[in-house]
């Protein structure tokens, strides 16, 4: 009789596993915004991966795929980074329990990341911007952030150009197959 059970319960970790599996997805992550008009205004010099505290009713309204960060930056204040500016609305379910949609919220990074960050952004003309949020493959929050430098109008001339040039050398690549 033990070894029967033993075996269903060999059976249910099996299961469990698979079910775990199947949760994580096929290995991607899921964006839920990205800033777009960052890559228009700043040059990225460096990004790195950040985790984010936040609290339940946000990440519901994550799921839902509602965040703006095109107003949002990142400070460095006391040691830690910050994201300022960004806008998670409540979520409509969590009633009495809902967040402030616009307060800062503490970003999660390497002791020798945030040394690295703080050296880069206090340089003249740097600044840190979000550049996107996404839920990883394990289902956690994080958030890119860029080391910028912003662009002068001339810049952002040439690299329309360049995107308009290499948008037409597509086509007729594509045209010509």
């Amino acid at each position: 009789m033990l070894e029967g059970q033993h075996a269903t319960n060999m059976a249910r970790k099996k299961n469990k596993k698979a079910k775990a599996k199947k949760k994580e997805g096929d290995g991607q992550s899921r964006t839920i915004t990205e800033n777009r008009k960052a890559r228009h205004k700043y040059e990225v010099v460096e990004q790195i991966e950040c985790g984010i505290v936040l609290v339940g009713s946000e990440v519901k309204s994550l799921r839902e795929q509602t965040l703006s960060i095109g107003e949002a930056y990142v400070r460095l204040d006391g040691g830690e980074l910050w994201l300022i500016g960004a806008d998670i609305p409540e979520y409509k379910q969590a009633n009495i329990w809902n967040h402030d949609p616009k307060r800062k919220r503490k970003l999660l990074c390497n002791k020798t990341q945030l040394e690295k960050l703080s050296v880069r952004a206090f340089q003249k003309g740097m600044t840190l911007v979000p550049l996107r949020v996404y839920f990883n493959v394990r289902g956690l929050v994080k958030v890119m952030v860029g080391v910028c430098r912003g662009k002068k109008l001339f810049d952002k001339r040439q690299s329309q150009k360049s995107k308009d040039v290499k948008r037409q050398i597509d086509r007729e690549m594509k045209n010509r197959i």
